[in-house]
C-alpha cells in the first residue's frame, strides 16, 4: 500500500457524492487498484450512470519534489486538451479543494469507454497493438502543438526560461530527495550535474515549451474497437519537450509510436536529451518507492 492512497470511508464518499450530485443515489462503490499514487473509485448510481472519483493525498509526505500540486496539474491539463485537441479526455464533473468534506482535494469525472490498454494488450493481435501504438504517436504529436513560452510543471506557477534550467531543476530535486532519505542511487549526484552541464548546449535548440503528459504508458491509455478511446492520469503534466514523455524512454520507444509521432531518427543533440530524460525517469522510479513507502523497493 502507498501512503499517497488517501482512502475514505463509505460515509465520507456518500457525503462527497451528495454534494456533487444531489439528485443521484449511490448503487455501488468500487476502488480501482491499478494506479500507484492517488486513490480512485468507480461510483455507480441507481439511474445506471457512473462516475470516477479521484482523491489526492492529504499531505505531501509521500510525494517527491517533482510532484507539485498533482490534482491542480491534472485539471489544468485536461482543460487544455479538451479545448485544443481532438482526442478524448474525461469531462471533469465536480472539483473540490475546500477540504470541508474530505481531507484531500478531489474531483469526479466522466468514466471513459473502453478498456485499459495495459490490461488487454496481451490478448490483442500484433497488428492491433501496432495500430494503437501508431495512434498514440499521433496523439502525442497533437499534444506537442500546445505551446507555452516558458517551461515548468503545470501544477506549479514557477516557470523557467530555458529547457536546460527546467531539466536541471528536476534533476536537482531528485538528487535532493535521494539525499533526504539516504537512498543509494548508485552514482555520485555531483557527477550527474557535471555531465548535465557538459551537455547544456544540446538543450538550446528547444526554444518553446510543449504540453507533455509525461506518463503516457499503456496503463494510462484506454482503447475501444481498435482505437484509443481516451487518455487518463494527467497529474504529472508539464511544459517541456515532447521527448520527455514515457513513450520516448529507452524501454518503451516503439517503432509504430515513432512513426505515428513522425520522428523515427534523432540527431546527436536529441539523443543526448533523450538519455537525460531516461536518467530522470529511472531515478524517479528508484526514489519514489521510498517516498510512497512501498514494501517492495525493487
Amino acid at each position: 500500500m502507498t501512503v499517497t492512497k488517501n482512502r475514505q470511508s463509505q460515509k465520507t464518499i456518500s457525503n462527497m457524492v451528495r454534494t456533487a450530485f444531489p439528485d443521484k443515489k449511490i448503487a455501488a462503490v468500487k476502488e480501482l487498484t491499478e494506479g500507484m499514487c492517488n486513490v480512485t473509485y468507480d461510483i455507480s448510481f441507481e439511474d445506471g450512470s457512473e462516475s470516477i472519483l479521484k482523491i489526492a493525498a492529504k499531505d505531501r509526505s509521500g510525494n517527491t519534489s517533482n510532484e507539485v500540486n498533482l490534482m491542480r496539474a491534472e485539471i489544468r491539463a485536461m482543460k487544455l486538451v479538451k479545448e485544443k485537441c481532438s482526442f478524448k479526455v474525461a469531462d471533469v464533473l465536480y472539483y473540490d479543494t475546500g477540504k470541508t468534506i474530505c481531507d484531500g482535494d478531489y474531483f469526479f469525472m466522466e468514466k471513459l469507454e473502453g478498456d485499459n490498454f495495459h490490461l488487454v494488450r496481451e490478448k490483442m493481435r500484433q497488428e492491433e497493438i501496432d495500430a494503437i501504438d501508431e495512434e498514440i504517436g499521433r496523439i502525442s504529436r497533437e499534444l506537442s502543438a500546445i505551446h507555452n513560452p516558458e517551461f515548468g510543471f503545470l501544477g506549479d506557477d514557477t516557470r523557467y526560461d530555458s529547457l536546460y534550467a527546467f531539466v536541471r531543476h528536476m534533476l536537482e530535486n531528485l538528487l535532493s530527495d535521494a539525499q533526504k532519505r539516504d537512498i543509494d542511487i548508485l552514482c555520485d549526484g555531483q557527477e550527474y550535474l557535471r555531465r548535465l552541464e557538459k551537455d547544456r548546449s544540446a538543450f538550446e535548440a528547444v526554444q518553446q515549451a510543449s504540453l507533455v503528459h509525461w506518463d503516457m504508458w499503456e496503463g494510462n491509455v484506454f482503447v475501444k474497437d481498435g482505437h484509443v478511446s481516451g487518455i487518463i492520469d494527467w497529474e504529472r503534466a508539464m511544459w517541456g519537450e515532447p521527448f520527455m514523455d514515457d513513450r520516448f524512454r529507452m524501454h518503451n520507444r516503439r517503432e509504430k509510436f515513432l512513426e505515428g509521432f513522425g520522428k523515427t531518427s534523432f540527431s546527436e543533440d536529441e539523443s543526448k536529451r533523450l538519455r537525460w530524460y531516461d536518467i530522470i525517469l529511472y531515478l524517479t522510479m528508484m526514489i519514489e518507492v521510498f517516498y510512497r513507502e512501498f514494501e517492495d523497493k525493487g
